[in-house]
């Protein structure tokens, strides 16, 4: 019998098709399944569960539950957080303009932004908030204080206010507004040729906030920079290439995305001429640098376009995109992940395994930047500088945690009508003892690791047999600690004064203030300034022989 080979293509092509047909069908007949099992389940858990449910809130926790077994990323918004996630993308919200945190347990005012309501009416640093339109705070959860702050432009609200200065309790009337909240929280020299620019998110338009403040800097003399990304969660992708492109030239490739579908499979360059491709350069990063903070610190690596200063960044290598639900709601999907310049993906851990893990060293590949330096994927990014952490005594901490620190900043406030100058306040040491005579009227005591290591060891002492000995030296040991704690006061004071210099001037300058009284502190900050200082070290760096 004649064969016949030109037939084996079709033939192999067909069989090919209908395998692959099959088990697309097998697919969907296998979602539709899951889909009817899980809805019939609802419904009889609704019907026959011994106590009544609420089936919205069980829905919620279901899906939550299904999208956490994928990565931290992907997310379910129903239609009431809606407008929370616009804040988050756009940065605008109606509302009063003020953040506020727990403090001791009563909803605190901790940071009103420039210019908003909050601050025009009068509301300050350490205000309580007892009521919100003769609505009662206590008892309630942060989401029903944030959603009671905030309202539809141009409402009244009124503010039951507990202050430090006054024993009554009185109101705050004030009308909402638009408050846009800015990318670029501060942006000014550290000496007379050096800028600064703080940049916090990439919510829209933090390219023309970071273009417009580099120019500005230059106007006053700025010929050198640091872009500050530390504690930057990241945000929009767009925003990320439109910052990268102002030290980045035109038509430079800034970040490649690879997914399931072809439509999120796409290179991303600059489109715009830089605003300036050649001033020597110094971003810092930390470890909550992350997501489009971390393409813009990778993109000025890759290109040997400045040092990176700090600590390695988050490892947050994906893309989300939003896409509509019915009633509403919103689902904000992981579609891709994305690749710098060099060709790395620093996202650190692997979702994709049934147990979630960082990627280990092993697998990690090796890449080049312009220069050929050698720099890595899998892991974040690591700063060309490492910078060891801050680490905070527990005294100083302790201080913080109990509220202490700020408390006494807003007790300042009220006895001293001025502050001369942010960057320069010194608190002088009578100044320092004032706050540690108030400190002991509040007392206030703590407990070192070491402190419970021992309780915990007298305990077992207590109980294990012939431990008479055991436990009279452990107890003579705590006590030893408790007598060395009593210098820790003195000891740390250095760090203390550090923290209240910069509580205190926030009283005056708000977040502006934080940032300038830190400049002569920040180890990351003066490593930076040394380091622009020194431009044939900077040079070294980025162009090695």
């Amino acid at each position: 019998m004649r064969k016949h080979p030109y037939l084996i293509i079709p033939i192999t092509l067909f069989l090919f098709l209908a395998f692959k047909t099959v088990e697309q069908n097998d697919r969907y007949f296998q979602i539709v399944k899951s889909l009817d099992v899980f809805t019939t389940l609802f419904k009889e858990v609704n019907a026959y569960y011994v106590e009544e449910i609420n089936p919205t809130e069980l829905m919620k926790i279901g899906i939550d539950a299904m999208l956490s077994s994928l990565d931290p990323f992907t997310d379910y918004i129903p239609e009431d957080d809606i407008e929370d996630y616009r804040t988050m993308t756009t940065g605008e919200y109606g509302g009063i303009g003020a953040i506020v945190e727990m403090k001791g347990g009563v909803n605190t005012v901790v940071m009103p932004y420039q210019n908003a309501p909050a601050l025009r009416s009068g509301l300050l640093i350490g205000d309580q908030i007892l009521k919100i339109n003769n609505i009662e705070l206590n008892g309630k959860k942060a989401y029903e204080i944030s959603n009671l702050l905030k309202s539809q432009i141009n409402s009244q609200i009124t503010l039951a206010i507990k202050r430090m200065d006054r024993s009554e309790i009185f109101e705050i009337s004030l009308v909402t507004e638009k408050i846009v909240i800015k990318n670029v929280s501060y942006a000014g020299l550290i000496n007379r040729n050096l800028g600064y620019i703080k940049l916090t998110d990439f919510t829209t338009n933090a390219g023309k906030e970071v273009g417009e403040a580099l120019k500005k800097l230059a106007k006053q003399g700025a010929k050198k920079l640091i872009l500050d990304l530390r504690g930057n969660p990241g945000g929009l992708l767009l925003e990320a290439i439109n910052v990268a492109n102002i030290f980045i030239p035109k038509g430079a490739e800034i970040v490649s995305t690879k997914g399931k579908l072809e439509e999120w499979t796409k290179i991303y360059s600059t489109k715009n001429q830089s605003t300036d491709a050649k001033i020597p350069l110094v971003v810092l990063t930390d470890q909550r640098s992350a997501s489009a903070a971390e393409i813009v610190a990778g993109v000025i690596q890759d290109y040997d376009r400045g040092v990176l200063v700090g600590r390695k960044t988050y490892g947050k290598g994906l893309v989300q995109q939003t896409r509509p639900l019915a009633y509403n709601a919103q689902l904000k999907v992981t579609t891709a992940k994305y690749y710098i310049p060099s060709g790395r993906c620093i996202q650190a851990i692997d979702y994709s395994k049934e147990s979630s893990v960082k990627i280990a060293d092993s697998l990690k590949s090796t890449f080049r930047t312009s220069n050929g330096r050698a720099v890595l994927d899998g892991g974040g990014i690591d700063p060309d500088i490492l910078i060891d952490p801050p680490k905070l005594s527990t005294v100083c901490y302790q201080l913080i945690e109990k509220n202490l620190i700020f408390n006494y900043a807003t007790k300042y406030y009220f006895e001293h009508d001025t502050l001369h100058s942010a960057r320069n306040f010194q608190l002088s040491q009578s100044e320092f003892q004032q706050f540690l005579v108030w400190l002991e009227s509040q007392s206030f005591d703590y407990q070192t690791p070491l402190e419970i290591k021992l309780d915990q060891a007298l305990d077992l002492a207590k109980t294990a047999v012939r431990s008479e000995q055991v436990y009279q030296r452990i107890t003579e040991l705590n006590t030893l600690v408790q007598s060395e704690k009593k210098n820790d006061l003195a000891l740390y004071q250095d760090e203390i004064k550090r923290f209240l210099e910069q509580d205190i001037v926030s009283r005056y300058y708000l977040q502006e203030g934080i940032i300038e009284a830190s400049f002569d502190s920040d180890p990351d900050i003066l490593k930076a300034t040394k380091i622009l200082e020194d431009i044939e070290f900077y040079n070294g760096i980025i162009k090695p022989n």
